[in-house]
């Protein structure tokens, strides 16, 4: 196949715009993450675990593995936005793991070890958010632009 089949976000293919978009917001976040100010408490920032005392807006604990997981994800969303498979895998695999990580979320203890993320309620909710709409954005999204091609 010639590369005017592989273009960036996938010639313009609804479920390729929603993960470049998710990824974009993605990285916005990991970015956000490490500005004082949009993240309350900066100073106790961790590089990991419970004891990290960040905020994103004042309301998602974060760390610096936290900030750095979102960048990835980030990066990943854009590079997978390039094709439609590869873009509606990315969302319904990112939204897998974002369901998993809200269960996890929910069970794990969060004053232990174990949460090592670290994850507070108001991540578990917006991981269940995340999760839903990226598997909803995955399954439901064409993965062809409209009209003539």
């Amino acid at each position: 196949m010639t590369s005017r089949y592989r273009t960036p976000v996938a010639r313009g293919a609804p479920v390729s715009i929603a993960a470049s978009l998710v990824g974009l917001v993605f990285l916005l976040v990991g970015v956000l993450g490490f500005i004082p100010g949009i993240t309350t408490d900066f100073s106790d920032m961790e590089f990991a675990g419970h004891e990290s005392g960040a905020e994103l807006f004042g309301l998602f604990q974060v760390s610096v593995l936290h900030n750095l997981v979102h960048l990835a994800f980030g990066v990943a969303g854009v590079l997978m936005a390039r094709t439609a498979t590869l873009a509606r895998s990315f969302l319904l695999g990112g939204g897998v793991i974002y369901l998993v990580l809200w269960i996890y979320g929910l069970v794990v203890d969060k004053d232990s070890d174990a949460n090592f993320v670290p994850l507070n309620t108001a991540d578990d909710w917006l991981h269940f958010g995340l999760g839903l709409g990226m598997v909803a954005l995955g399954i439901f999204l064409p993965r062809r632009a409209p009209g003539p091609y």
